[in-house]
């Protein structure tokens, strides 16, 4: 068996060498595709990026065992990820708007947002390539080397499953040819705009994510370059990092108004969990990044200050506005008949609306916060406890009108009781973004939990059971001493 490494080393090359290759071909198909209206183009372009896409995932493994010494492997596998891209995104981005144009003949609103989207993701994922090709060779010149980040390996695991979905939803043929293969790829070019919504923005996301691994990396290095000593200038550089992130809060917000008129609450729910998330990264960005203290010959910071105000204005959107907003708009379509018209709903709403801004004011006045603590219960948790039994029911459209009665009065009693809760100041809850910075396993249960519910009928009652133990919480988590629970970090 003396040529078996041979052998092997050569696989592994193949698999590395061979991805632009096979993605050259599925372009070739999709244009064919476009030209002839033929599904057996459809099926080899599929076919080759599927192979691709398992090339991708195993040629690290094999060139880590067969050719661990190779000159060119990290370089070479970074080169052919740039070309695959390079050539699948745009095709991607062709064939969607390809797809809304002849297929679809008489697009609706949903469709046409959906390919301006894929389009907007093609151009990030693309600039996202050239910025860390740019602060990597940028940082290595500096002698800094470059090192493996979490975001990075999960964003390239990512890339090659999402361009294979995007690429069988935008040339997929009704047309059903007898071909196998056909039968089980031609699966995912049927899937409902709601799904592919959520794995898109969730690839957007990490893309993001890359890209400030990338900035946390590299960016230090840069800054020196670029700005000379001026601790001004690096504080302002730095700062669109966190208010970048800020922003993303609320443009999760509203999308989150947008999939609850489409009648789509669970996803909206999602869309309120991610601007949670990015409450959570903005604020532990900003300090890692240094931006809350102030300068070592600077007077102190202001109390109000652009990075507050945007903070405040984007909680107020997200967790206040959106939630009262969706539950006006889902009153009125889920529950019994006469029901919202019973009830001054939009009061309601509305009344959560300003109990949460003023939740939000007593927090940016309070001149005595308690470090790692909320005074009342914060606002991104309290829109996630009223929109849950939204969300059961949701889920539970055509079950008999009792049931259907008693979570719409649940619901009703959820958000006057969320209004209050938020604005009894002498409950202290636990911040739970640091709390689950330090314990990794409190993040990975819930991110287990929401993944799970996602795929079951039990979505809304995960969601709320959890929100329910946040709420008991301070039994719990009142003897903690504030200087353990405002570590970002275990000890």
């Amino acid at each position: 068996m003396p040529d078996t490494p041979q052998f092997s080393a050569r696989l592994a090359a193949l698999l590395v060498y061979s991805r632009p290759v096979l993605v050259f071909g599925s372009m070739v198909c999709a244009v064919a595709m476009m030209w002839r209206w033929e599904p057996i183009f459809y099926t080899v372009g599929l076919c080759f990026l599927l192979i691709s896409m398992t090339f991708d995932l195993v040629d690290g493994w094999f060139a880590a065992r067969f050719r661990p010494n190779a000159p060119l492997a990290h370089l070479a596998d970074r080169l052919m990820d740039k070309l695959v891209y390079s050539i699948i995104f745009p095709v991607i981005a062709v064939g969607t708007m390809w797809r809304l144009v002849v297929s679809h003949g008489d697009p609706t609103r949903a469709q046409l947002l959906h390919a301006v989207f894929v389009l907007l993701l093609c151009v990030t994922v693309l600039v996202r390539d050239n910025f860390a090709a740019f602060m990597r060779s940028f940082a290595m010149r500096q002698g800094t080397e470059p090192e493996s980040v979490e975001f990075n390996r999960l964003r390239t695991i990512v890339a090659a499953p999402v361009a294979a979905l995007l690429y069988a939803h935008a040339f997929h043929v009704p047309e059903s040819p007898s071909s196998w293969i056909y039968f089980w790829t031609a699966w995912m070019g049927t899937l409902p705009l709601r799904y592919l919504f959520f794995v898109e923005i969730l690839f957007l996301v990490i893309n993001f994510g890359s890209i400030a691994a990338y900035c946390r990396k590299y960016g230090t290095t840069c800054l020196d370059e670029l700005c000379f000593g001026d601790q001004v200038l690096r504080r302002r550089i730095l700062s669109v990092l966190p208010n970048a992130l800020t922003c993303m809060n609320a443009v999760m917000g509203l999308i989150a108004v947008f999939f609850a008129y489409q009648g789509r609450l669970r996803e909206s729910y999602l869309m309120i969990i991610g601007a949670a998330t990015f409450d959570k990264l903005d604020g532990a960005v900003a300090r890692r990044l240094g931006l809350t203290e102030p300068l070592p010959d600077a007077p102190s910071q202001r109390k109000f200050n652009l990075g507050n105000i945007m903070d405040d204005f984007a909680d107020g959107v997200s967790f206040c506005i959106v939630p009262g907003w969706i539950f006006y708009i889902a009153l009125d379509h889920l529950t019994p008949a006469g029901f919202a018209a019973a009830l001054p709903v939009g009061w309601i709403a509305f009344f959560y609306s300003l109990m949460g801004i003023a939740r939000l004011t007593y927090f940016t006045l309070d001149k005595h916060p308690i470090p790692g603590f909320f005074k009342g219960l914060p606002s991104p948790a309290a829109a996630l406890l009223v929109l849950s039994p939204l969300v059961i029911l949701d889920q539970g459209v055509g079950e008999p009108l009792p049931w259907l009665t008693f979570w719409s009065w649940f619901a009703v009693g959820t958000v006057l009781f969320g209004a209050v809760i938020m604005n009894v100041y002498p409950i202290h809850f636990i911040h739970m973004g640091r709390a689950m910075s330090r314990n990794v396993w409190l993040g990975r249960l819930a991110l287990l939990l929401i993944v799970v519910g996602l795929f079951s009928p039990f979505f809304g009652y995960i969601c709320l059971g959890c929100m329910t133990l946040y709420l008991l919480s301070p039994l719990v988590t009142g003897n903690i001493q504030p200087e353990v629970a405002a570590r970002e970090r275990r000890a």
